[in-house]
């Protein structure tokens, strides 16, 4: 079950950007993509742990500003040939409240 927790509003993530959230769990970096869609990745490229809210969103996929790996934003794997994955978090969005579940 999810525990949601209120962190930001749907306006505070520019679309095909990124903003960070700082937990116990480390920074996660909420994204937003051009159609509206938000996703939530734990800050860190699988590769060589490049923050990835630096990255640029095309589409569900983000570049890592290290070395261009593409991650999905829905689970946080890299595209092929690259491989990895980075931790992904359960994100809604209500009346335009973001909210991220760490379980």
């Amino acid at each position: 079950m999810n525990t949601w927790h209120e962190v930001t509003t749907l306006e505070e993530i520019p679309p095909l950007g990124a903003r960070v959230v700082t937990t116990k769990q480390g920074d996660i970096a909420l994204f937003r993509t051009a159609e509206g869609e938000v996703f939530a990745l734990l800050d860190r490229c699988p590769h060589k742990g490049g923050h990835l809210s630096q990255g640029i969103v095309f589409g569900k996929k983000v570049a890592c500003p290290l070395h261009g790996w593409n991650i999905c934003l829905d689970d946080g794997k890299a595209v092929a040939p690259d491989v990895g994955c980075t931790r992904s978090y359960p994100v809604k969005v209500e009346n335009n409240v973001v909210y991220l579940s760490l379980a």
